[in-house]
């Protein structure tokens, strides 16, 4: 920690971050600098004097992580970046928020060196940070071994009060306390100001008392000035070992500017650019030079210090390892094999494959036996569920919990709290060192979808195992059964959703998500148990990475009619096959456990599985039946479901909803031979 720089110094450094912060909005004509101006003493006490990390690695394994939750500061985040080295230029800086520059509105993961997450939508940025202290807690608790504590770092956050009005801030906030995450640290920046204006029209709880009923530390910085004060405050927390701590900094949106700063609404600095009179009189009041840009020579030097200082952490630390590596090699390969995502030689060897005299089994129950497989040869692999791990079977067997009292368990209980989750998930994979998954019943994907939108963003392989995925729950009724849930997964880009149609495929869907580099997937599973289909156990690793195969060619070369489906509707399209086959009319049944593998293979393969010169194709799947066009390229149609389920026996609803062999084959006659 560095604690001999200058006054002088130290204020020079604050004010650059809130100068270049508003000549970047300034010339972009857009942004929102009311916050870094405000929050920028906080930022700078954080990274100059407590925050571990190297700009000359910025993948680090044990440097603290720093998520800026409110992402829409994004300029204070930039600048910091900028003038640590981590790769941002001055040129950069001026190109704030245009097309295809290194500085976009919001901080975005993988795209800019040193932002560790991608932030904007308030509240996930706190929640994800949550995530990766539970890595950290989790890697600690597995590597580190007595004078070798190769896992120690906090993670911090910035947040604002729109972060703490959302909801996912209190889910994750309270399962992180529950968990007595010490080494999470939460920065506040109470300036009372919203969007709209005054934070007291719609916000006036007691905070302090909120977290500090969550089990979290809170701790209280009146002066936003006071860099020693808010250091000391990072301190306290950082001692507090079995509290996560929340630091309440009070500040003034804008600070600096003679006419808007403290204001809210159209009139003060959440998110336009002062205009170039009020920036001239804001420079003034800082007493800093008119020109744009401009950065002190001493600003320069200060950090260029701060970057040595952080080279010799890493220094440090890779010499510790280098003994940790002598005295523990096993240990230690796993770690940096972890480090890199990479899986140990025969990860996938004890994958079940299932032959067709098995006994009927659910996906879901499939997918626990995979993930218990998966688990044993893999111990990177941890997860859980959204308080229904008993019906999403996302228990590792003989695994304990991962809780206080021992970080190290593989089996992550979330509670009732589906978004936080979500949000973990992601923090988990930023953090690295782990494959992370969570489940839930598929009609609850909502309460998380803006998490997994986030996976998707940052393209995080987080796997989503989501349960009870149609009409098929049955008795639970319409709230229960997803109708619009698996098409408008299927929108989101990026995200891969597999619909297993057995065993075999769940086990294969598994096998691909566990080694993939990105994400995420989306594993929609049955409730009921579906029989193991015949040649699956072959076909279904090899052509898993397809998204559709041919299952069951028919015997014709020319079939009259193809059947394209997926999940437990791939058994139907057998029965419906076969009793066509009785009128003399050929079918095709191809398998689609992924539709949006399926549209990226070659134009060849895809025509060589949905045969474009057999015009009558039909799509059957129990779910609300958007998007299909491409596959059926304009021939054919969808038996899919328009409205909500109902409550009444399984068998009753598919019946009534018209999911019967029967049912399929009156309305493929009637549209193509009657």
């Amino acid at each position: 920690m560095n604690t001999t720089t200058s006054a002088a110094v130290e204020t020079l450094s604050i004010n650059t971050i809130r100068t270049l912060t508003i000549d970047a909005v300034e010339k972009a004509n857009m942004g929102h600098p009311g916050m870094p101006m405000g929050a920028a003493p906080m930022a700078y006490s954080l990274w100059a004097r407590h925050l571990k990390h190297n700009p000359g690695n910025a993948r680090w394994a044990d440097r603290d992580r720093f998520v800026l939750s409110a992402g829409h500061g994004s300029m204070l985040l930039y600048s910091l970046l900028y003038l640590s080295g981590y790769g941002l230029t001055l040129d950069d800086i001026k190109q704030f928020r245009q097309w295809g520059s290194l500085t976009p509105g919001h901080p975005e993961f993988g795209h800019t060196v040193g932002v560790e997450a991608t932030t904007g939508p308030l509240g996930q940025g706190v929640a994800m940070a949550v995530g990766m202290a539970m890595a950290e807690a989790h890697q600690a608790a597995v590597y580190n071994r007595e004078g070798y504590t190769v896992v120690d770092h906090h993670t911090y956050a910035i947040c604002g009060d729109g972060d703490l009005m959302e909801g996912i801030s209190s889910e994750a906030a309270s399962l992180a306390g529950h968990l007595k995450l010490g080494k999470l640290v939460v920065l506040y920046d109470s300036n009372d100001i919203s969007l709209d204006g005054e934070l007291g029209m719609s916000f006036s709880e007691r905070v302090q008392n909120r977290f500090e009923s969550y089990g979290w530390q809170y701790l209280r910085v009146d002066d936003q000035h006071d860099v020693n004060g808010i250091a000391e405050a990072i301190a306290l927390a950082k001692a507090d070992t079995e509290r996560p701590t929340l630091i309440e900094i009070k500040t003034t949106i804008g600070y600096g500017s003679p006419n808007k700063a403290g204001k809210g609404g159209h009139g003060g600095t959440h998110g336009s650019p002062l205009g170039k009179e009020e920036v001239a009189l804001t420079k003034q009041a800082l007493n800093w030079p008119a020109e744009d840009f401009y950065v002190p020579e001493e600003v320069l030097a200060h950090f260029a210090e701060l970057r040595e200082q952080g080279a010799g952490r890493e220094q440090a630390w890779q010499e510790l390892f280098a003994g940790y590596r002598a005295a523990y090699p096993e240990l230690a390969e796993q770690f940096e094999r972890a480090q890199q995502g990479e899986l140990p030689e025969g990860w996938n060897a004890g994958l079940k494959r299932y032959e067709t005299d098995h006994a009927p089994i659910s996906t879901r129950s499939a997918s626990g036996q995979a993930i218990n497989s998966l688990a044993a040869a893999n111990p990177l692999l941890l997860g859980g569920s959204a308080d229904l791990a008993s019906s999403n079977m996302t228990m590792i067997n003989g695994e304990p919990a991962f809780d206080a009292t021992n970080y190290a368990g593989r089996n992550i209980w979330f509670g009732v709290r589906e978004f936080a989750m979500g949000a973990a998930l992601n923090g988990m994979l930023l953090h690295g060192g782990v494959k992370a998954f969570g489940g839930t019943f598929l009609v609850f994907s909502d309460y998380l979808r803006g998490a997994i939108r986030l996976s998707a963003l940052m393209k995080l392989p987080v796997v989503y195992v989501f349960t009870h995925d149609s009409i098929a729950v049955g008795e639970d009724g319409p709230t229960h059964q997803p109708i619009e849930q698996i098409p408008s997964l299927r929108l989101i880009p990026d995200l891969t959703l597999f619909r297993p149609a057995d065993a075999n495929e769940t086990a294969a869907a598994w096998e691909y998500a566990l080694q993939a580099k990105e994400g995420p997937f989306v594993l929609a599973l049955t409730r009921q148990n579906l029989p193991v289909l015949p040649g699956t156990s072959e076909l279904a690793y090899t052509n898993i990475g397809r998204g559709g195969y041919v299952l069951d060619a028919g015997g014709s070369e020319t079939p009259d009619v193809q059947l394209i489906a997926t999940g437990s509707e791939v058994s139907l399209a057998l029965d419906v096959q076969k009793k066509l086959a009785e009128e003399n009319i050929h079918a095709r049944v191809i398998s689609v456990p992924s539709r949006e593998l399926f549209e990226q293979q070659d134009e060849a393969y895809r025509q060589s599985v949905v045969l474009p010169q057999v015009k009558a194709k039909v799509v059957i799947e129990m779910a609300y039946p958007s998007g299909w066009d491409e596959v059926l390229d304009g021939s054919g149609f969808v038996i899919g479901i328009r409205k909500f389920g109902a409550s009444a026996k399984a068998d009753k609803v598919i019946s009534e909803y018209g999911f019967t062999a029967e049912a399929v084959i009156e309305k493929i006659k009637a549209r193509y031979f009657a």
